[in-house]
């Protein structure tokens, strides 16, 4: 009993295991390479599958989701002998499971490769300067070629991009300098323009308050000169209006003649000549004006005779010590 009972456990572990080879779940956006006898048979795609056991075999699992690989710095030479080191990233996704498996013996180590030899010769081409600012051109060439050279592989390259482009320290010092005075010529630019365009306004400024100022005075001065004609013209009205005597305008002519004599510096008297008629009127109506009449008289009456037009008698003032 012992031998066939160890015999029906042997069976009962091979099918076990036969059942296990024969049932092969496949997960979701992944795929499986059949061989049988060592040849290519079919590729299991997602879900549940079913294979002949110690006859077929799984080659390879491979992930059909996007993969992202970087590679490490790469040194390339610049179209002016410059060595600059270039961080790529590859994002790539196996469209064909069968080609990625048999084209190719190792996809990975093949794009790397093909992305340094494919880098210097992009780079190769290009100066410094240009190589720093033309980083979309770059991943655009670098994504054209390895895509058509991965699609024989089953793979298709979706997206390139550069992490970084390091030049040597030397050069790195003399760009930090360049941009330094760049920045410091810009800020001198700025300040002069900013100086010169306050200038400029402040003159401005000044100009228009002389011009206001000017045209202020000249408006000022017309309406004094206006008020000073209507003052004139009314007082020259009012005078003809109140048709003044002999004897007012005597009395008046005396009143103006210690305003004349104001201030020690005036040596010389201009007196009118009419004067003489004047203090003649006055005289007759005020007696105790003979003398001063008498004298102003004979003054004004030969000033009268000598010429009816008005002169003037220029008399010495006494200065006062």
């Amino acid at each position: 009993m012992e031998p066939i009972i160890i015999v029906l456990i042997i069976l009962v572990v091979l099918v076990f295991i036969a059942l296990i080879k024969t049932i092969q779940v496949i997960p979701q956006a992944s795929a499986a390479i059949v061989e049988r006898f060592g040849r290519y048979t079919r590729t299991l795609n997602a879900g549940l599958n079913i294979v002949v056991p110690f006859i077929d075999s799984i080659r390879n699992r491979i992930d059909l989701r996007e993969q992202v690989v970087p590679f490490p710095p790469q040194p390339v030479i610049t179209q002016d002998n410059l060595v600059v080191n270039i961080d790529t990233v590859i994002y790539y996704q196996v469209t064909d499971a069968r080609a990625a498996t048999y084209e190719v013996a190792s996809y990975i180590q093949a794009i790397e490769q093909l992305t340094v030899t494919t880098l210097r010769n992009i780079i190769g081409g290009m100066d410094l300067e240009r190589t720093l600012t033309s980083r979309e051109e770059i991943n655009a060439a670098l994504r054209g070629v390895l895509d058509e050279a991965t699609g024989k592989w089953g793979i298709r390259v979706n997206r390139v991009e550069l992490k970084a482009i390091e030049p040597p320290t030397s050069i790195q010092d003399s760009m930090e300098k360049q941009m330094r005075a760049d920045r410091d010529k810009r800020a001198a630019i700025l300040t002069a323009e900013g100086t010169r365009q306050a200038a400029i306004l402040t003159a401005e400024g000044e100009k228009q308050s002389q011009i206001l100022r000017a045209e202020g005075e000249a408006k000022a001065a017309a309406l004094r000169a206006e008020g000073e004609a209507q003052a004139i013209r009314t007082v020259f009205e009012s005078i003809h209006a109140g048709d003044p005597d002999q004897k007012l305008l005597s009395y008046q002519y005396l009143q103006m003649l210690p305003k004349i004599a104001e201030g020690d510096a005036n040596k010389l008297w201009i007196v009118p000549s009419e004067i003489g008629d004047a203090l003649k009127g006055l005289s007759g109506a005020i007696g105790n004006f003979g003398p001063l009449g008498g004298g102003s008289g004979g003054s004004g009456g030969s000033g009268s005779a000598g010429n009816n037009s008005t002169s003037t008698d220029r008399r010495e003032k006494p200065s006062i010590d």
